[in-house]
């Protein structure tokens, strides 16, 4: 019995080597549609990869932006920086509160905020984290918590991308790759911000649908919420503006709203609406940049007022 446990042992570890050879040749080799089940591709989208290597050069900062595209399109670091503040915006893609927790775990010993805007949009809430976490993975290095991350997901293309881009770091072939700052019609703004070009657009209309919030998130976001009590860091959770006509169309509107006020201090942009769907927004989900300038003033109003 122990000379079979030996033996299959050794085949696991020889198995488990090869495959990863052959991941490693299939990745360099092979273009996209040839690998459906492998995605890791550096500066995709969302200007995750400037974003994440220029927090690294960040320290002791006044204010950290966390959250979605509605937080790194959102939060516009020039306009606080106008107004005194120093700004890290640390936003991504479909960014769930189980790849927030990773990125905090990272860097907010470093960046030592002095508050935390935490930009809380409901659908991250309810989704499983791959999308953001195969973002992550190709754009940052990977750790335990990528790990865990792979793990818990238990996705195959998570699974390859992690051990694909745990290869990457490790000959450290990205260490000179730069993104270019202008792409299509985004802007990367030192800070983590990106600005999109001048846009309005047709908002549609929605049928009534509900959140589900998926047990998994939600515990990731108590336990970021404990964390950062921990650190002694001021949080402030804020929902940003989203087009009315989508906003209305959630049956749970209260119900989250409860769930956030639970946490801490929670601000809802959507319940008191200062903007123009036909005039504010790039797509059904965005704000465009003279939006961003009102919702940032706003937000740096009740700031100010509460010094």
């Amino acid at each position: 019995m122990k000379q079979f446990i030996t033996t299959f042992a050794k085949f696991i570890l020889c198995a488990f080597i090869m495959y990863c050879g052959i991941l490693f040749v299939w990745g360099r080799t092979l273009s996209a549609r040839f690998k459906p089940n492998l995605y890791y591709c550096v500066a995709a989208y969302g200007h995750t990869f400037s974003r994440l290597k220029e927090v690294k050069t960040k320290k002791n900062i006044d204010i950290l932006f966390l959250g979605s595209s509605h937080a790194y399109r959102g939060f516009d670091t020039r306009i606080f920086e106008k107004n005194g503040y120093e700004t890290f915006n640390l936003g991504s893609s479909a960014q769930t509160p189980m790849q927030t927790k990773i990125l905090l775990k990272r860097y907010l010993e470093k960046l030592k905020p002095k508050l935390i805007i935490y930009e809380v949009y409901p659908a991250t809430f309810t989704i499983d984290g791959v999308e953001s976490g195969l973002d992550i993975i190709s754009n940052d290095y990977n750790d335990l918590g990528s790990a865990k991350m792979a793990l818990e997901l238990n996705n195959i293309k998570i699974y390859n991308t992690f051990l694909y881009g745990t290869y990457i770091d490790f000959i450290d072939l990205n260490a000179n790759y730069k993104e270019k700052r202008r792409k299509k019609y985004d802007n990367y703004i030192p800070g983590g911000f990106v600005e999109r070009d001048m846009k309005i657009t047709k908002i549609k209309t929605y049928n009534q649908s509900e959140w589900v919030f998926k047990e998994n998130q939600l515990l990731h976001f108590e336990e970021i919420i404990t964390y950062l009590k921990s650190e002694k860091i001021e949080v402030k959770l804020v929902y940003a503006p989203i087009p009315k006509s989508k906003y209305k169309s959630y049956t749970n509107r209260k119900e989250f709203d409860s769930i956030m006020k639970t946490h801490g201090e929670y601000i809802n942009f959507n319940e008191n609406p200062f903007l123009n769907d036909s005039l504010h927004y790039y797509d059904n989900d965005h704000l465009n940049q003279e939006g961003v300038t009102i919702f940032n003033q706003k937000l740096i109003e009740l700031l100010k007022s509460k010094k």
